[in-house]
């Protein structure tokens, strides 16, 4: 690691507040019919951020619907202690999946890097059908925003390889 990220690394904010929405339309469903879901995938990002150290504000299940993503993207910039969002889910390409085509016109700038080693590190562990994965990361408004997939091991390998060890330098730039 250079020097001036180290230096970054280490003027960045220890603890965070995350927010996680997983966008899964059969899961909102079986909630809206008052069903008690099984949400293997929140529950270990849940895990992965308190472990950590950091705080999770809230945990939500959405619709894969585009308007309804937009409008929890906007509600969290609104916000003030919030650091981090987390969408999981609806990041392939089946027409369903909508979750990156509401993120991404809201997003400030973008971190291309992130979905490549997401992307890089997935190879590694799916073959080839990484390519299926459209995973994003960006800021708005002082706030860190990534799309990932709602897989639990694609969850595990964004939150603890990519997430974790970056988001507080990340969000001490998007502050600037």
């Amino acid at each position: 690691m250079s020097e001036t990220s180290k230096q970054h690394k280490a003027h960045a904010p220890e603890k965070l507040v995350f927010a996680v929405y997983i966008c899964s339309t059969s899961r909102f469903r079986q909630i809206e019919q008052g069903a008690v879901v099984s949400d293997l995938s929140g529950e270990l990002v849940e895990t992965l951020i308190q472990a950590s150290g950091h705080t999770l504000l809230f945990k939500k299940i959405l619709l894969d619907d585009k308007a309804m993503i937009t409008q929890a993207f906007k509600d969290c910039l609104s916000v003030t202690d919030l650091d981090v969002i987390i969408f999981s889910g609806g990041t392939g390409i089946v027409s369903t999946d909508v979750t990156i085509e509401a993120v991404l016109p809201l997003l400030e700038k973008t971190l291309p890097g992130f979905g490549e080693f997401f992307r890089r590190l997935s190879f590694d562990e799916v073959g080839s059908a990484a390519v299926l994965s459209r995973a994003i990361a960006g800021v708005a408004a002082g706030k860190a925003f990534f799309c990932i997939p709602g897989s639990p091991n694609a969850v595990r390998t964004a939150v603890e390889k990519l997430i974790l060890p970056e988001v507080p330098h990340i969000v001490k730039h998007a502050r600037e």
